[in-house]
């Protein structure tokens, strides 16, 4: 399953990711609690998203968890459960999906975009202290590509000003930074299940995750339109609810979690030795972190050219992400400067294929490929 037909005409690609190869491996196990679903008549917040909260949470190493329906949802509800909305000001990255700014701006807030550690790719929270004005009131850390945020000095600086800490751990299940788990190290946290996650359904899903009883109460009753009990608001919500289906889903495929992230490790390292001798940056960990790769991402100066020639060679290489969220059409209102790291990491990254399932022998042939192109 390492590739499939493009375009129709018999041509075999490898994919930078490859969701159907995940559900090949599991095809048994996914379609017997598709099965099982279906045959329960239970559809909509039932056994299987109850189940899944629970395993999920003890993952990460919370108490608490509460499904819903994707990544994005799951940031809105995290800042309002936390108090955030209109007039205030939320502090994370230019550099990441423009779903992390879309949650802050579904909370009324406005997103304030600082730059990040070039390295890492990730928030630097030595640029975290000039952006903080009275409005400020979150942070959110990205830990992004499967790279743990350098979180210490967040949670310091976040402690100095009061501040909430919502983590984006959409490509980072099972992360570690330190020996805890990303996602148990802010006030609340918010993963993606999309299909190519390291944890990923079959559709859409997302999950809230908390120590904090307070916050999770108010999360649970913003998930279904504020019910505590049925069709009775306590207080204004929404609809954003994980089905049954996908948690039955990810319920399989969070068993396999570990050793899916183990083997992406294994084919990082065979990316790092062979490229070693190529004009490229190869991704930089963290000390004392586990980095989960969810992307592999390299940064070559030559990066539009190298991509060509990839793709020429039927490699779906791809870019993660080619323009900033700040310099977007969307958000060039908002009074952000340069981020001149970010802007520069964009212009010259390239995410190489990288999942479970892919082979060793597709491996090699990348590193050829990049071999040949440089």
């Amino acid at each position: 399953m390492d590739c499939i037909c493009a375009n129709g005409a018999g041509v075999r690609m490898i994919l930078c990711s490859n969701p159907k190869a995940q559900y090949v491996s599991y095809k048994e196990e996914i379609d017997t609690a598709i099965s099982r679903v279906l045959d329960s008549g239970r559809y909509i917040l039932g056994g299987e998203v109850k189940a899944f909260e629970e395993e999920f949470a003890s993952y990460i190493g919370v108490s608490y968890g509460i499904g819903v329906g994707n990544g994005t949802d799951a940031i809105h509800l995290a800042l309002v459960a936390c108090g955030i909305g209109s007039g205030d000001e939320v502090i994370t990255v230019s550099h990441t999906a423009v779903a992390t700014a879309v949650g802050i701006e579904l909370a009324g807030a406005r997103p304030v975009f600082v730059d990040i550690e070039p390295e890492y790719y990730t928030l630097d929270p030595s640029d975290l202290e000039k952006a903080i004005t009275s409005k400020t009131k979150a942070i959110v850390p990205v830990h992004i590509y499967g790279q743990p945020v350098d979180m210490d000095p967040v949670i310091e600086i976040s402690g100095k000003y009061s501040l909430k800490i919502i983590e984006d751990c959409a490509q980072a299940h099972g992360a570690k930074y330190k020996g805890r788990r990303v996602g148990s190290i802010g006030d609340i946290a918010c993963f993606s299940f999309y299909p190519t996650k390291n944890l990923g359904a079959i559709g859409d899903g997302g999950m809230v995750v908390t120590n904090n009883l307070e916050l999770f109460q108010k999360a649970k009753l913003l998930r279904e339109y504020g019910w505590a009990k049925r069709y009775i608001s306590d207080i204004p919500g929404w609809n954003t609810r994980l089905d049954e289906i996908q948690a039955a889903v990810l319920r399989v495929r969070l068993k396999y979690l570990d050793s899916g992230n183990a083997m992406r490790c294994h084919l990082a390292d065979l990316y790092n030795k062979g490229l070693a001798e190529c004009d490229l940056s190869l991704p930089t960990v963290r000390d004392n972190c586990e980095h989960v790769y969810h992307l592999y991402v390299v940064k070559s100066n030559q990066r539009d050219s190298l991509l060509a020639k990839l793709r020429e060679k039927d490699i779906g290489a791809a870019v993660h992400y080619p323009v900033p969220i700040h310099l977007q059409p969307a958000y060039r209102h908002l009074p952000i400067g340069r981020l001149p790291k970010t802007e520069e990491a964009a212009r010259r990254i390239l995410s190489i294929p990288i999942y479970p399932e892919l082979k060793s022998v597709n491996v090699s042939m990348i590193i050829d490929a990049i071999r040949e192109a440089i």
